[in-house]
């Protein structure tokens, strides 16, 4: 009877000495397959690239930005036959300034518009609480205004050499949409401000209050000697302004003004909005955590 109980029955030694393989097992396992570290690169790519998915299938933002530039421009710049202008055609002319325009409104739009809207839906702070890095998600939104602002850019371009018969040479087009998608980074700064004070209903109309009367007075609809006086005054102290002159000096229609004072005013201006861009940043975290 005793020998059958003992043969029934496991030794305890046995079973602990299985219990600590099997865990020695498990541990040499996991330490041979170390986790995958994080790709920065990658991540700043999928968040663009979602950024850019996102407001592809947006309707009210992709229209808008695309149509009024290109109906403008086929009205103003080439069907109505105008002559030499600034020293070049009507329609190289206006080719720099609704650049200037399109370029405009990707960047504030898809910063103003789409910062607010998602501080209102709470998506900021949900994304926080991720491992994401804090600027990938300002790293997106800027690609996507710059990918959208060269669609702009290679549309109008398409018609200027088109139907609007510019002839200018390879290399001064390849200048003009450099620095054309390169403007695109103050009213970036300025979207973000608004993003940041503004809410997610008020954020549009905001920008549309803003975007219209700015590219009305700074001479990216109609050019700037043909403007009031008193609009040519207060053009100097826009941004749209000394931003479509760095555009139209490529081609040499500009004013003739320093392009360095253009230059050096939009720096301090992106400097100004990202200061009230962290002031709202800010303001929200007060909110946020007390």
């Amino acid at each position: 009877m005793n020998t059958l109980a003992t043969k029934a029955d496991p030794s305890p030694t046995k079973a602990a000495t299985t219990a600590t393989t099997a865990t020695t097992a498990a541990t040499t396992a996991a330490t041979a397959t170390p986790p995958r570290r994080r790709s920065l690169a990658r991540i700043y790519w999928l968040e663009a690239k979602a950024e850019a998915l996102k407001a592809m299938r947006l309707p009210a933002f992709v229209l808008p930005l695309f149509a009024f530039p290109v109906m403008f421009y086929l009205l103003f710049g080439i069907a109505m036959q105008y002559g030499a202008f600034g020293g070049v055609s009507m329609a190289e002319y206006m080719l720099a300034t609704y650049g200037a325009f399109g370029v405009m409104n990707a960047a504030l739009f898809g910063f103003g518009a789409g910062v607010a809207g998602e501080r209102g839906q709470g998506w900021l702070l949900l994304k926080r609480a991720t491992p994401m890095p804090p600027l990938a998600l300002f790293v997106g939104k800027l690609a996507m205004s710059l990918l959208f602002s060269a669609g702009v850019i290679a549309l109008l371009f398409a018609l200027g050499l088109g139907p609007g018969h510019v002839r200018a040479p390879a290399a001064t087009l390849a200048e003009l949409a450099a620095v054309l998608v390169a403007g695109a980074l103050p009213f970036a700064a300025m979207g973000l401000a608004i993003g940041y004070w503004a809410g997610p209903n008020s954020a549009p109309v905001l920008c549309n209050l803003l975007s219209l009367p700015i590219a009305f007075a700074s001479g990216l609809w109609i050019p700037y000697p043909l403007l009031p006086a008193f609009l040519r005054q207060i053009a100097h102290g826009l941004p749209a302004y000394h931003y479509a002159q760095l555009a139209l000096g490529v081609i040499g229609a500009g004013n003739h003004e320093p392009a360095v004072w253009s230059l050096l005013y939009l720096v301090g201006f992106t400097a100004v909005m990202l200061l009230l861009a962290r002031l709202g940043y800010l303001r929200d975290e007060g909110r946020t955590y007390g």
